[in-house]
């Protein structure tokens, strides 16, 4: 399974932004990550457009997850930037060259398609059981406690260009 950077990009803000106390820009994001904030900004407008975030307006807008981070799942953000689509497309080789199934004898898929969407609904049931709330939680125990409520006070609206603290 590949999946595109945005993806990855994606699941970070959302994580972070879980640590914010207003809305973040986009730009703020981009620079927290060290990414293009053109590209951070199309990674967001997806999430929006999935109705993960919300983009508020004003001089002090920017970026807000649209619900609990318990109710946004890693499968969520997937789709919201990789689409839906399964990995893998059957395109009915059997029925192809000159010793091809005929298209009658293919009523069920082969057995390459069938464990191929098994893989699939595996992977999907998978990224469905993890929220950014338990992603949240890993960081807290990999980094420690302060390590999202640095990052809630570096995004703050009011904290130099430059990530100083106040």
């Amino acid at each position: 399974m590949k999946l595109s950077g945005g993806v990855e990009w994606a699941l970070h803000c959302c994580v972070v932004l879980t640590a914010a106390s207003a809305p973040v820009p986009a730009a703020r994001l981009a620079q927290l990550h060290d990414v293009s904030p053109s590209y951070l900004a199309k990674q967001m407008q997806a999430l929006s457009r999935a109705g993960l975030v919300k983009s508020v307006q004003g001089k002090t807008g920017g970026y807000v997850l649209t619900r609990a981070a318990a109710e946004i799942t890693v499968l969520d953000v997937v789709q919201a930037v990789d689409g839906a689509s399964p990995a893998f497309v059957c395109t009915e080789i059997r029925q192809r060259g000159p010793l091809g199934t005929p298209p009658q004898d293919c009523a069920k898929p082969c057995p390459i398609a069938r464990a191929m969407a098994a893989a699939d609904a595996a992977w999907r049931a998978s990224l469905q059981e993890v929220s950014i709330a338990d992603l949240v939680g890993s960081v807290e125990q990999d980094s420690g406690p302060r390590a999202l409520p640095r990052i809630g006070a570096w995004l703050d609206p009011g904290n130099d260009a430059d990530g100083s603290d106040r």
